[in-house]
């Protein structure tokens, strides 16, 4: 009974968001507040439909409904409680149900934090955030139900696919849709202006934030989805350049500059047309991504579905939206007003060359990974854009980018002093070029560009902390009164000094990888080999059993000289149900680097075929992430400059009679 529950409120989900797309946006057109007062109630009962049968889907997954082809398809009776949950999303079509939960709990979430917001382009954002909503409910209900009954009841699940039986699988999925689904709110916010011909600082203000959260579990997502595929694929690297990675990549790079861009128009109230038009890029991306994933036109580890007639059905989804996006900008946009003036040499101006070296990042590996499938396309030819593509393309834009961050970042408001900034800089380019030196006296091998990494990131850390330390110095002030002055910084300012240095984290540590050291050899039980600054000695191999597999184990004893540091393990994996093997790498950290073991055969006579990586400094790749997360949720929770700008723009604010149409 509760899958058909759960089935109807899916549908009467979609006849909610229907009315929740006309009635607003028909209100908000005519002027009438009876219909636009309709935004916030459809909205939120949209939401609560959406969860009902998000929730009826999760409870025939935890009783195991057999009945279910979804749940046979991609559960088990044994599996333990975390994956059975997680199994909703495991699969298509509970993934795209989960995309739309997300997607309709954001226009609940604007719908109950609309207080200050005009309602006309409240009702116009919740309408644009309907349409979206009515157009995915569409599709799960007519090509992707995940309620299906089966008329012959199967006695046990095939299980889920022992890949996605990980931790990895209840934490990636979740964060990436987050930050995915979270940009739609910039782009219902960009139509609504465009709709409207309306864009000032209150629009920036209300834009922000949300643009900052999606952002901020984009990073989390993609720092999660690199660490899930470096331990579980045992493969031993952190980002391949597949597809369906860059396909969250180019929506983080977009929205990226379309974070620093509202910055700017919140400040300084400029940039406005420019924002409008990121606004809709970076949504576009993300739906983009949804295609890529879903539509069956690629072959990855991440894809989900192969099914022709999806992927036409999100291709038209993806055409309505981004080309009805477009084509009202072209129309609209000239209209709007420009808004503010400031001089190329300041920080307004450093955003602007920040925001085109994202955008052309981003157009860059768009070409990369969608040229294949073009090409595919019109004469049949299969290529491969790998790596080498993007190093030569994207990575370069990525340097000179990172290179200007903190110039950019030190500089004034509306017209500001270079050579005043480089002045200040001078010390963190001091540190950043001692790191340089030291890292190829001590390493004396391996690509130049290597110490430079280290250099760049060292650099964007040290310009950090001299923005920072500026901010706070005053001469003449004792360091107490210094530091006193630091601590009462807005949450802003130091949230930007971290997100910044956490990029110079993570540049660090990818720079690091080039010094990696790889080890392929078959052992015998205590014979040991050289792994970096470690020895490593097969202790044993054996047989052992857990909840819904059984495995091959190789127990390695890790020594630095004469000291026993512990143990590794890693295993080839036969999971029940399936019958499907995998590799469980063993990995170990030590410092800041990491001991990566990766077993390729235990043969019969106790010898074992392993694979061993040190990869010094790697866990700097994703504690970066974090670091940079973590600033943008010291952004996010510093609410002074917003409440200022409200302030500011409701003393300023025009009457409807004087807005540019």
């Amino acid at each position: 009974m509760i899958v058909e529950i759960g089935h109807f409120a899916l549908i009467l989900a979609f006849a909610t968001a229907l009315a929740q797309t006309v009635l607003p946006m028909w209100g908000a057109v005519s002027r009438d507040p009876s219909l636009m007062a309709m935004a916030r109630p459809s909205a939120l009962i949209t939401f609560g439909l959406v969860l009902i049968a998000y929730g009826a889907l999760t409870m025939a997954y935890i009783g195991s409904d057999f009945s279910v082809a979804n749940v046979v398809m991609n559960s088990h009776s044994s599996k333990p409680l975390i994956y059975k949950i997680s199994g909703v999303w495991s699969n298509h079509e509970g993934s795209m149900l989960l995309w739309v939960m997300i997607l309709v709990l954001f226009a609940a979430l604007v719908a109950l934090r609309s207080a200050e917001m005009p309602e006309r382009l409240l009702a116009s954002v919740l309408s644009v955030e309907g349409a979206i909503a009515a157009a995915f409910l569409i599709f799960i209900i007519l090509t992707s139900n995940p309620f299906l009954r089966l008329t012959d009841l199967p006695a046990e699940g095939q299980g889920l696919n022992p890949i996605l039986e990980d931790p990895g699988l209840a934490i990636h999925p979740p964060l990436l849709y987050l930050g995915y689904v979270g940009f739609s709110v910039a782009f219902s916010f960009a139509v609504g202006a465009l709709i409207h011909g309306r864009i000032d600082a209150v629009w920036a203000r209300f834009v922000r934030p949300w643009t900052l959260l999606a952002w901020i579990f984009l990073t989390l997502g993609i720092a999660m989805g690199s660490y899930w595929a470096y331990y579980e694929l045992g493969w031993g690297g952190w980002w391949f350049w597949d597809p369906v990675e860059n396909a969250s990549l180019m929506p983080w790079l977009m929205g990226t500059a379309l974070l620093h861009s509202t910055v700017v128009m919140e400040k300084r109230d400029a940039l406005k047309v420019w924002t409008i038009l990121l606004s809709i890029l970076t949504f576009s991306l993300s739906l983009l991504g949804t295609f890529l994933v879903r539509s069956g036109v690629i072959t990855s580890v991440h894809s989900f579905a192969s099914d022709p007639a999806r992927g036409i059905f999100i291709l038209g989804i993806l055409t309505f939206f981004i080309g009805g996006g477009l084509v009202l900008f072209a129309w609209r946009g000239p209209s709007l007003k420009q808004g503010g003036l400031f001089a190329p040499v300041s920080r307004e101006g450093a955003l602007v060359v920040n925001n085109l070296f994202l955008a052309t990042s981003a157009v860059a590996v768009l070409v990369g990974t969608l040229y294949p499938l073009v090409l595919e396309t019109l004469n049949g030819n299969k290529i491969s854009v790998g790596a080498p593509y993007f190093n030569l393309t994207a990575v370069p834009l990525f340097v000179v980018l990172l290179m200007l961050v903190p110039f950019g970042q030190s500089l004034a408001w509306k017209r500001g002093d270079l050579l005043g900034v480089g002045q200040r800089l001078l010390a963190a380019f001091g540190l950043a070029v001692l790191a340089m030196i030291v890292t190829l006296a001590a390493r004396q091998g391996g690509p130049v560009a290597a110490p430079l990494g280290i250099g760049l990131g060292v650099w964007l850390i040290a310009g950090s902390i001299t923005d920072v330390f500026y901010r706070s110095y005053r001469r003449g002030l004792s360091w107490s009164s210094v530091l006193n002055r630091a601590l009462g910084m807005p949450r802003s300012a130091w949230g930007t000094a971290l997100a910044h240095a956490g990029m110079g984290l993570t540049v660090i540590g990818i720079s690091a990888t080039v010094w990696g050291v790889e080890t392929l050899a078959v052992v015998s039980p205590n014979e040991a080999l050289s792994v970096g600054p470690y020895r490593v000695s097969l202790e044993q191999a054996f047989k052992r059993t857990g909840q819904g597999f059984r495995e091959e184990v190789a127990r390695f004893i890790v020594m630095e000289g004469d000291q026993a540091k512990g143990s590794i393990e890693t295993s080839k994996r036969i999971h029940t149900g399936r019958e499907m093997p995998t590799t469980e790498a063993g990995i170990v950290t030590y410092g800041l680097g990491q001991l990566y073991a990766s077993v390729n055969d235990i043969l019969p006579d106790g010898k074992v075929s392993i694979r061993f990586y040190w990869k010094p400094l790697v866990t700097l790749i994703w504690g970066g992430a974090l670091v940079m997360a973590f600033g943008g949720m010291l952004s996010l929770s510093d609410r002074r400059a917003r409440i200022a700008v409200s302030v500011k723009a409701r003393r300023t604010m025009p009457a409807p009679s004087e807005v540019s149409a």
